[in-house]
């Protein structure tokens, strides 16, 4: 995908002045921990190491408690902002999720039947070095069966049995929505009936494309492509029970979860980058062009639901990725965790403009910096 990076001054970022990034640094030196502790983030085609972030994100991990000025000095000192440039003008886009809260039990019972999968032990990854011929080549994950392996079948096969018997089973919740919209965020706090508080977080899928059901219903004439969102299908799945197996149906993908750590509440979940997410200010990328622990600027002038009115503008940091955020202008905003954040990402669907920081130390080879 062709796109371009054009140098601008931190001055030329609309609301610059008025954000406040400090609660990245404390993100950023977690990033700079699994760097240095585990392996280094895959490298985005933009061109952004693990290593050259490594400088940036050790002088946050040094860092005091800085305040908003003093965090953004920060930035200052170590980045230099360009503004991602489609060939053809148009503007980048965000959507947003969060960490959704579900009741559940650990049993099955007449009510709550639908479970949460672990990752099943036939379900291998799938690279260049074993893909089967026949396979698409979009396919990460495949089955093994009889030393071959093969496609892994859909939502439609799991939901009707197939998983079943082989305790696989994390927990059951009431609703076959839920399970499904939980599958789309990637993670969710599970609340069981004594007070236990579990935390699951996506670990593998079939490899299915994700194929959005809100679009189908666009296209079917069900809902206005102009007011759609969570809460809009949502309220047609309730109006329309004897049809939510076939629309469901239609996004074959099928996402199997684990078990994550349930250290600080406060704190979203741990995601694709191994660190905790940050609501507000965690943003899932494309990973193949984008690496993650990088900083974004995100500015859109029609997302103000989330800002008391105001243009959503603030410095973000890549933490997460997803299947359908494709592009180096496309962003997922992480809101935060429970129905008030369901309620504030159910409603975005903005253009925005992207600037992602590059560290200064390697600025030139990406254009002219400025100040």
């Amino acid at each position: 995908m062709e796109f371009g990076l054009k140098p601008v001054a931190f001055s030329d970022l609309p609301g610059w002045a008025e954000d406040d990034p400090s609660a990245l640094l404390t993100a950023m030196a977690r990033c700079r921990d699994h760097i240095a502790q585990s392996k280094p983030y895959r490298t985005g085609a933009i061109g952004i190491t693990a290593e050259e972030l490594l400088p940036a994100l050790s002088a946050a991990a040094a860092a005091s408690p800085l305040d908003a000025a003093q965090a953004r000095a920060y930035f200052e000192q170590w980045f230099q902002p360009f503004r991602i440039e489609k060939p053809d003008g148009e503007q980048g886009f965000v959507t947003a999720y969060y960490e959704p809260e579900v009741d559940v039990r650990a049993e099955p019972d007449a009510a709550f039947r639908f479970p949460f999968y672990r990752r099943p032990d036939d379900l291998v990854d799938v690279d260049d070095g074993n893909r089967p011929p026949r396979l698409d080549p979009y396919f990460a994950f495949g089955r093994l069966r009889d030393g071959r392996i093969e496609e892994y079948p859909d939502r439609r096969a799991i939901e009707q049995g197939l998983l079943a018997g082989r305790g696989l089973e994390i927990a059951y919740a009431r609703s076959k929505v839920d399970v499904f919209f939980i599958h789309i965020q990637g993670a969710a706090r599970l609340l069981y009936p004594d007070g236990t508080v579990r935390r699951i977080t996506y670990a593998a899928k079939t490899g299915h494309r994700f194929s959005p059901i809100g679009k189908l219903l666009i296209e079917r004439g069900e809902i206005d492509a102009a007011t759609v969102s969570m809460a809009a299908i949502r309220a047609w799945l309730a109006r329309h029970p004897e049809q939510v197996d076939d629309l469901l149906w239609h996004n074959r993908s099928f996402i199997f979860f684990r078990d994550a750590p349930v250290e600080d509440l406060h704190l979203g979940p741990v995601a694709a980058a191994k660190v905790p997410l940050i609501a507000g200010r965690s943003l899932a990328v494309d990973r193949l062009i984008h690496t993650f622990a990088t900083p974004f600027f995100i500015r859109s002038e029609s997302l103000t639901h989330m800002d008391g009115g105001k243009p959503f503008a603030r410095t973000m940091l890549a933490l997460d990725t997803g299947s359908a955020i494709v592009g180096p202008a496309r962003g997922d905003i992480f809101t935060g965790s429970g129905d008030g954040a369901g309620a504030l990402a159910g409603n975005v669907r903005n253009t925005a403009d992207f600037y992602v920081f590059v560290p200064r130390s390697i600025a030139a080879r990406f254009g002219h910096g400025q100040g």
